[in-house]
């Protein structure tokens, strides 16, 4: 098992909670992006990908295997990610399933629609100390299922 984080758009909160816990673990951990994420430790590997459109989703779909750990807001992502039987959680604590997916993936493309039609959404902006506890929680109950398996 590894874990593979879209990490253009994790807070830095949530990287560095997901490298301490992947460090204790001894678990692989590897980040994907489109530049360069300052922060990063020896343990954790830093795939820096091309500035073309999907080319970090592309190489963490590419990268992972069954039963690995990935964290992504990117729900198209997310897609790709659980019909591999890849674990998905993003950044505030929400898991990915067969069960949530589409329905989740129907409401971003709604809500896509939307802001293309110039027509306002309200989106949550903030992270903080309440979000970083639920990513947390979250991320521990998955990491420890997995370790188990």
């Amino acid at each position: 098992m590894k874990i593979l984080i879209d990490a253009d758009s994790c807070p830095k909160a949530a990287r560095d909670l997901a490298l301490r816990r992947a460090s204790k673990s001894n678990i692989r951990i590897i980040f994907a992006a489109n530049r360069i994420i300052p922060g990063m430790t020896e343990q954790a590997e830093m795939e820096i990908c091309s500035n073309k459109e999907n080319a970090a989703d592309d190489r963490i779909v590419e990268l992972s295997v069954k039963g690995d750990l990935a964290i992504t807001r990117d729900i198209p992502l997310a897609k790709r990610l659980v019909e591999k039987n890849v674990f998905v959680i993003d950044d505030r604590g929400r898991v990915f399933s067969p069960d949530n997916i589409n329905e989740l993936l129907s409401l971003r493309n709604f809500t896509v629609g939307l802001a293309d039609n110039g027509l306002e959404y309200e989106r949550t902006a903030n992270y903080g100390k309440k979000e970083l506890k639920t990513f947390a929680d979250s991320f521990d109950r998955l990491l420890t299922k997995l370790q188990k398996k």
